[in-house]
């Protein structure tokens, strides 16, 4: 593609400018965040880490009394993670694809993808893997399923695992030790996919009694601008009645959920969600949020509540009227996707009952955000103290990305998990001793 001067001179513009946000590292945190005055730019600010992969002997660092340990290394793009009731763990293997830029923003954003290391050939695959001797190293590994489209999210019920492609909820049978499915993937529901697809991570999640299945599933825009007939189905969280449905609408107004857990007191839906770019380094905070049964979150005409987003035209002013407030914000382009509750007893006491998220980080935000696991303590059901870097040092000193966590899952020993899907990796973090 040939770019004008003019063309380039944007681009350099974007990527270099000159205002930026705060650098509190829990800016955009808590409660009640405070958000600043909406700023609209020509283009979004361009800030990418630039990937740099892990040098020999590195690794993320996690709080005193912990041990990192690379659980499983040289992994083609692990997403998202999975752990069966007899300790073997799934890595969901999927990624962003190439695709022909419909127009000078696409192209840009392909640059932004492929240099944080986020565009190519996705593996579509689900790989087990086993720690048998409990050294924290999984010294066993299997490809368990193949041919599916951009899996993410997986949920066993019984005998049946099911997994969240980009378009569909498929279904394997299973049965405990299996290293291998049996046989090939049967769609069982479809969800929202092409021909645009924006956010196309899909996850899942099974009721505790096993009679439903929520699925996350993302908006195909930022903000409503490949039209709203577009966003049909889209930025919602979706009940599916098993084993064949019905399915309906459980929360909606969600821009780009992904994590989903039961808080352990209450027995509350939580989930985490990306919210909208480009309109300031600060704005708007991702969040986690407790979901309200036929609640609406705002998408894409409001955010936080009321807080009326101007591009989306014509406005609606019953919508905002109706908007829930989430609960808890996760700081502005963090990229918030993993979400894990920890309801074990292997970390000390004022872990348990707390969530930890898995940040993927920012690129158009300066200075850079996310890039950390991080743990929020909940009391009574809700969150209660300050947040806490749990799993750093995935940004170098030069503001390059060793890596890039996703999801997060606690095994069967009580350690959390975290797949690194720039680093190939998936890291336990355990206590020391």
């Amino acid at each position: 593609m040939r770019l004008s001067l003019a063309a380039i001179g944007l681009i350099s513009l974007a990527i270099t400018g000159c205002s930026e946000g705060s650098t509190s590292p829990f800016a955009g945190f808590g409660e009640r965040p405070e958000l600043p005055t909406p700023k609209k730019a020509l283009l979004p600010t361009v800030n990418i880490a630039k990937i740099a992969p892990w040098p020999a002997g590195e690794q993320p660092t996690a709080p005193a009394g912990f041990k990192v340990t690379r659980y499983a290394a040289d992994l083609d793009h692990p997403r998202w993670l999975y752990v069966l009731p007899n300790g073997d763990v799934l890595a969901a293997e999927s990624a962003t694809e190439p695709a022909k830029p419909e127009g000078f923003r696409d192209w840009v954003a392909q640059i932004i993808q492929k240099q944080a290391g986020a565009l190519q050939k996705s593996p579509n695959r689900i790989v087990l893997l086993r720690d048998a001797d409990g050294d924290g190293v999984a010294e066993f590994r299997s490809v368990f399923a193949t041919d599916l489209k951009r899996p993410f999210g997986m949920a066993l019920v019984g005998d049946t695992l099911y997994v969240a492609n980009d378009d569909a909820i498929v279904r394997l049978p299973y049965a405990a030790g299996d290293t291998k499915a049996r046989g090939a993937a049967v769609k069982v529901f479809d969800l929202p996919g092409g021909p645009i697809n924006h956010h196309w991570t899909k996850n899942i999640i099974a009721s505790p009694d096993g009679t439903k299945l929520y699925a996350t599933v993302g908006s195909n825009s930022n903000v409503g601008e490949n039209g709203l007939k577009a966003e049909d189905g889209r930025a919602q969280v979706v009940e599916f009645t098993l084993p064949a449905g019905p399915s309906r609408p459980y929360a909606t107004g969600l821009r780009n959920p992904n994590g989903l857990d039961f808080e352990p007191v209450t027995g509350a839906l939580w989930t985490a969600v990306n919210e909208r770019d480009e309109i300031g380094n600060d704005l708007v905070p991702d969040y986690m949020t407790s979901l309200k049964d036929g609640g609406f979150y705002g998408w894409p005409w409001s955010y936080y509540g009321d807080h009326v987003d101007v591009r989306v035209q014509p406005p609606r002013p019953d919508m905002v009227a109706k908007a829930i407030a989430p609960d808890y914000a996760l700081g502005a382009h963090t990229a918030s996707l993993g979400l894990a509750f920890y309801k074990a007893q292997a970390f000390p006491a004022r872990y348990q009952g707390g969530v930890f998220i898995g940040q993927h980080g920012s690129w158009n935000r300066r200075p850079a955000s996310g890039y950390q696991v991080v743990y929020i303590p909940f009391a009574n059901g809700r969150p209660s103290g300050k947040p806490e870097v749990f799993l750093g040092g995935f940004l170098n000193a030069k503001g390059q990305a060793h890596g890039r966590p996703v999801g997060v899952a606690v095994d069967a020993r009580g350690a959390l998990l975290v797949a690194d899907d720039a680093g190939n990796t998936v890291w336990r973090v355990a206590p020391a001793s």
